[in-house]
Order: C-alpha cells, then structure tokens, then sequence
C-alpha cells in the first residue's frame, strides 16, 4: 500500500495517494513509514500542519529516525518555521552522509531556508553518491544558478536533457541563464521538443515560454510572441482563479485600515522591506542595497503573511481557517507589537547576523498599513515602474507560483489598477513612510537613486552599492542572472517591440486613468 501511495503522488494524484494513506495507516497504524508517507504527501498538498501532525506518528514509533526527522523539518518549513527546520538539519546531517536520496532532499530543504551554500554541498554529495540521477543534477542547476554559478548549471541542464529528453522545464530553466545568441542558442531543439511537449499542456506550456524567450533574445520579436501568447493563453485555461477576489480584497484592505496609527517606539534594527509588483526591478533594488556593509538580503521571505494569518487566528488554532474578507478584518484588530516579533522571530534564521536585513517579497505592498504598525522603524521601499514595461514583463515570465492574474492581458491590467488603488491609499494614510524608486529613474541615475534610497534608509554611502554586480550573496528570484551584471538599459524599453499587440492593455489603463507614457 505505501507502494501504491508513492507511485499516486508521484504521478500527480495526490487525493488518491492520501486516501491509500489513511487506510494505510488505519490498518497498521505501528508501520512507521507509512506515517511518513502520509506527512509527505500532505506536504505535497499544502497542508503542514497535516504533514507535522502525520509525521509526528511516526517519531513516537521511531524517535530517532533522520529520514522522519528530515520530513519533520519540511513540515516546519512549510509553516514558516526555519529556524526549528534547519536546527533538525544541521543535527542530522552527519546521519546522511551515505544516503543520496535523503541528502537531495536536504538540499531542498537548505535551499528553502536561504542556505544555497549547504544546499550545493548536499546535492554535490547526493550527485557523487549517484551520479546518474538526472533528478539531483536538474535540483542542483537551480542551486547554482542562484549562486551565480552559470556555466555550471548550464551544464547540468545538458546533462539532465540529454538523460531525460521530455523534462520540458529544464529546456525552460536553461533558456532563462543567459542572453541567447545566434550563434550560441538552443531554438532547434526547442522547436524539435515542442512538437513532443504538445501531448501534455505543461510541458507546452514551457516550451513556448523557453522559444518566447530565446527568439526575444534575437530580436525575432514577432515569433517570441506568437508562441508567448499561445504558451499564456493555454496556462490560464488550467488556472482556477478569479481576479474579482483579488480586487475585491483591496476593497476590504482600504476598508479595514482607514487611518493608520503608528505608535512612536519600534524595534532597534529595523527590517527593509521592498514591494510592488514581481518583475518591477526589486530584485536591482535588492542587490544594491544588500551590497551595503550593514545590510543582509534575506530573499522573498513569506513570514509576515505567515505571521499575520497566526495572530488573526489566534496561532492558527482555528479550524477551518476563516475566510479571506474574515482575515483582512481581522487583520486590523491584532495585537501590533506581538505581531512585529513574532515576524522578526520567525525570520531570524534567514535575516543573518548584520543591523539590518531586507525582506524582498513583492507582495508585501499588501500590508503596508499593518508593517508600520508593527513594525514602526521598518523602511518600506516601494519599486515603479512604467505600466506597460511591469505589465509586459509579468505576461512573459512563467511564474513557479503565484501571481496567477499574470496570463490574460485584461486580468493584469485590472490587477494592476488594484494595486494602483492600493499604493495610493497607503501613501495617503502614511505620508512619507513610503519611498518609490522607479526603475527607469534607477537605472538613468543609479548614483543618484542609490543615494536617495540609502538616505531614506538611514544608511551611509558605501561606494560598493554601485558595484552591486559584485556582491557573491545567493539570488532567487527571476532576475538572478540579471542582477550579476553591471546595470542596462536594453528592458527599460523591451515592451515596445509588442505595442500593437499591448494596444488593449493600454487603453484599459488610460480608461482608469493610469499615465502611460509613450
């Protein structure tokens, strides 16, 4: 029956996994491993708690089990928390030295904690041990990528490619490393691949994201957005998602917070957070800024949605959860301080050892409102950028979550004017505590943006932030190839290849009233 559960979820069938699961563990409820299977498919299906729960079962069977403890610090992962995650980690380790499954998914879990250094460790031991599972290899490029290490994940790409010739996301992830070539470039092959991939929609889908891409890069602009739309198009029609929630939110966010307080006292080294919309140039303004002596990058970090959620529902005791108009009011009703260390608590393993760290989730321009009430010194960095450039730039990334408003033109033009609505109501309750930094102005005038921006981060001028190219520290994010080179001005204007086909997208924001230069 275990058996059976692993072979469902890994094809996908993950209710059907957690049933045998159940009936597993209801009939041999002393079999250890099956608890650990159940942890891990619960995992699969976002639900950590579950997965905590299941995999407790199985500790109180075998207490010091590493593969059970291993799972244990996925399941802490999954709730935001690292720091109890990567103390199991650290603990285990030696366990598995010789166990190249377990260390490839110890490498997973460094990686999901910011720790890419001991992640490439673990996958370079994991590929030693085994070197001819294509699967360490392919988690292995991802490492390196964010390290920097380009050639060498391009390299294990290759190698994956060449051991699994349908593993459509590593001609995917492999397009994305570099600036294609006409001499250098792989269309060819994606070409031959796509007519495979047209069996499966996802591996269709990022085929034509991989073809968008590379033409993109050569200037065959007409091409790169016939298979962009096509790719975009067949996504969305597996998305479930209604952009009239999403709107609808920032209507209960405006509701919520109509005046903000903001108490006089906050914590004594104050985090910077950096938000705004995915592909608006956050990751440039991290980089700059985390070139800065005193300063540490601790990435796209989930913590404060995580934290938020525990206090609005009392540590997360309430069950079900309650409803996304129930947590956006109660949001506004929290114990403020509580909240702030509890955030600066749960982040503390990431946030380094320096003053001051910089948590770079887009998405934290949600609560802008609730991190000055509770985090009252926070610096919040707000990124622009020109409507059509961001909008474009959203439409032609594959996100790996998320952002699902960001495959149908009309649904990021309404997105967008939402969080417009949004920006505007926090700048108006909470004058002067946000700082904008466009990205075109940033990448006019890098010194004197680079100035402006450490001012209001009440930082001193360190010449290193406009040689931000150089910092070695791991990115993760979709631009982490970009932010190693010096800065360029080539994607200030990228969207205007496409402006007919973006004709739509414009007027509906110049109906709303958004300025869209030409």
């Amino acid at each position: 029956m275990e058996e059976e559960a692993l072979r469902l979820a890994r094809h996908g069938s993950l209710p059907a996994a957690g049933t045998v699961c159940r009936a597993l563990n209801t009939r041999y409820p002393q079999f250890a491993s099956g608890w650990c299977t159940a942890s891990a498919v619960a995992l699969e299906m976002k639900d950590a708690a579950a997965a905590l729960n299941l995999i407790e079962r199985a500790l109180g069977l075998v207490p010091a089990d590493a593969r059970f403890l291993l799972q244990k610090a996925h399941a802490l992962r999954g709730l935001g928390r690292a720091a109890e995650a990567l103390e199991i980690a650290r603990g285990i380790q030696p366990s598995l030295a010789t166990d190249a499954g377990s260390l490839d998914s110890l490498g997973t879990l460094y990686s999901s904690c910011g720790e890419q250094e001991l992640a490439l460790a673990a996958y370079d031991r994991a590929i030693q041990l085994v070197p001819r599972i294509a699967a360490f290899k392919f988690n292995r490029a991802a490492v390196r990528r964010f390290l920097g290490q380009i050639a060498g994940a391009e390299a294990d790409y290759d190698q994956v490619i060449a051991a699994r010739p349908d593993d459509f996301e590593a001609y995917l992830n492999r397009s994305a490393l570099r600036k294609q070539t006409p001499e250098r470039n792989h269309l060819a092959e994606l070409e031959r691949a796509l007519t495979r991939a047209t069996r499966e929609w996802r591996g269709e889908v990022q085929m034509r994201y991989a073809l968008a891409k590379e033409y993109e890069d050569l200037a065959e602009y007409e091409r790169s957005w016939l298979h962009l739309d096509k790719g975009a198009r067949l996504r969305r029609k597996y998305l479930k998602y209604d952009i009239d929630r999403d709107v609808e939110t920032v209507d209960w966010i405006i509701d919520a917070f109509p005046h903000i307080f903001v108490p006089a006292s906050g914590e004594p080294a104050p985090p910077i957070f950096i938000v705004g919309l995915p592909r608006s140039g956050s990751t440039l303004a991290e980089r700059v800024l985390s070139s800065h002596s005193s300063v540490h990058s601790a990435g796209e970090l989930v913590d404060f949605a995580h934290a938020l959620v525990s206090a609005v529902t009392e540590k997360g005791t309430r069950h079900p959860l309650p409803g996304r108009q129930e947590l956006v009011a109660g949001s506004a009703k929290v114990d403020f301080a509580a909240l702030g260390r509890d955030y600066l608590q749960r982040t503390r393993p990431v946030a380094g050892h320096t003053l001051r760290f910089i948590d770079k989730m887009p998405l934290n321009y949600l609560y802008c409102g609730i991190i000055r009430r509770a985090l009252p010194n926070a610096r919040i960095v707000h990124l622009t950028r020109h409507p059509l450039a961001v909008c474009y730039a959203m439409f032609k990334t594959l996100f790996d979550e998320g952002y699902p408003f960001s495959y149908d033109l009309e649904e990021i033009g309404r997105y967008y004017l939402s969080y417009r609505k949004l920006m505007d109501h926090w700048h108006a309750t909470l004058p002067g505590a946000i700082h904008d930094l466009g990205y075109e102005q940033l990448v006019a005038d890098p010194a004197g943006e680079t100035r402006r921006l450490l001012e209001f981060c009440e930082l001193p001028w360190e010449d290193a932030c406009l040689d931000f190219h150089r910092n070695p520290a791991p990115s993760t994010t979709a631009s982490a190839t970009q932010v190693r080179q010096p800065i360029y001005d080539s994607s200030v204007a990228q969207w205007r290849h496409y402006a007919s086909h973006l004709e739509g997208l414009r007027n509906q924001l110049l109906a709303a009233g958004i300025a869209v230069a030409n």
